[in-house]
C-alpha cells in the first residue's frame, strides 16, 4: 500500500488531472485485465475527490496532511472493489468508502475513550454499512442495522454517536463575508459574573424610580419573603392595596430597565 502514499504538501492542487467517466473505464478495462499503471493513473486522477471529502472534515484535525493519506487508502479500497457491472460512477461507489476510512482514522484517534462494547459495536456497524451500500449504494436504516447486529436500535445510535469526532468550541459553524460565527457563541453561560453584575447595577438604578413605600414592600416580598398579608399587618393597609403596590412598582420597573 505505501507505493501509493501520496505527500500533498507544497503541491498545486490545481493541477491535479481529473478523469472523465470514459477515462475512467477506460482504465479500469485495463486495471481488471492486469494493467498495474492503470491503477495508479485511476489513484492520480482522483486525487481531487479525495481533497473534497478531506475538507468536511478540516475542523476536525489539526494534520490535513494524514486525513489526507488516510482519504488516499480509502480511494485505493474503492478501486480495488469497483466492479463496472454496479453500472454507477465511481465517485458515487467511492465517497462513502473514503469517509468510512476517515471517519474510523478520527474514531480511533480521538480524546475521549469509548468503552470497549460500544467500539466493537461500531466496527461491526462500518463492515456491515459498507457492505450493504456496495449492494444497494445507499445507506441502511437503523432498524436494519439493529437487526443484523443483533442489538436494540439504541444501541446502534449509542455506537454511531460514540464514533463521532469531538467538536471544538472555536469551529466557524458559519461564515458570510469574513464574519464568522463560532460554536463557542451558541454556548450558553449559566454563571455569566458579568451579564450578573450588570444586570445588577441596571437593577439597582431602576429602583431609584420607586416610592419609599414601593420599595419597602418589594424588599419584603422578594428579598424577606413576606406575605402580601403579613405585610399588610405591617404597614396596616389592606391586602388589596399591598397588591397593587406591589404591581406598581414592579411595571415601573420594568418600564425603567427597558429605556
Amino acid at each position: 500500500m505505501s507505493r501509493y502514499k501520496v505527500v500533498i504538501s507544497g503541491m498545486p492542487t490545481e493541477q491535479l488531472k481529473v478523469l472523465g467517466n470514459e477515462e475512467m473505464e477506460q482504465l479500469f478495462l485495463r486495471y481488471h485485465a492486469g494493467d498495474v499503471s492503470a491503477k495508479e493513473e485511476l489513484i492520480c486522477g482522483n486525487l481531487k475527490l479525495v481533497l473534497s471529502i478531506v475538507q468536511r472534515f478540516s475542523a476536525r484535525c489539526e494534520n490535513m496532511d494524514d486525513l489526507f493519506q488516510v482519504g488516499c487508502i480509502g480511494l485505493v479500497k474503492a478501486i480495488d472493489h469497483f466492479d463496472l457491472g454496479h453500472e454507477v460512477r465511481f465517485s458515487t461507489y467511492a465517497v462513502p468508502m473514503i469517509m468510512g476510512e476517515i471517519r474510523r482514522y478520527l474514531r480511533d484517534n480521538q480524546v475521549i475513550r469509548v468503552s470497549r462494547h460500544l467500539k466493537d459495536l461500531s466496527y461491526q456497524i462500518f463492515r456491515i454499512k459498507e457492505q450493504y451500500i456496495q449492494e444497494f449504494h445507499h445507506e441502511p436504516t437503523i432498524a436494519y442495522l439493529a437487526q443484523q447486529c443483533d442489538v436494540k436500535e439504541k444501541d446502534i445510535m449509542d455506537a454511531m454517536d460514540s464514533c463521532q469526532s469531538v467538536l471544538s468550541i472555536f469551529e466557524p459553524i458559519y461564515s458570510n463575508d469574513g464574519d464568522e460565527l463560532y460554536l463557542l457563541d451558541q454556548i450558553r453561560d449559566e454563571h455569566d459574573d458579568i451579564r450578573r453584575e450588570r444586570d445588577l447595577i441596571s437593577l439597582e438604578k431602576s429602583l431609584r424610580v420607586l416610592n419609599e413605600r414601593e420599595h419597602d414592600i418589594l424588599r419584603k416580598r422578594y428579598y424577606d419573603d413576606k406575605t402580601q398579608m403579613e405585610i399588610a399587618q405591617e404597614l396596616g393597609i389592606s391586602q388589596a392595596q399591598v397588591s397593587r403596590l406591589e404591581k406598581n412598582a414592579i411595571g415601573a420597573l420594568k418600564k425603567e430597565m427597558e429605556r
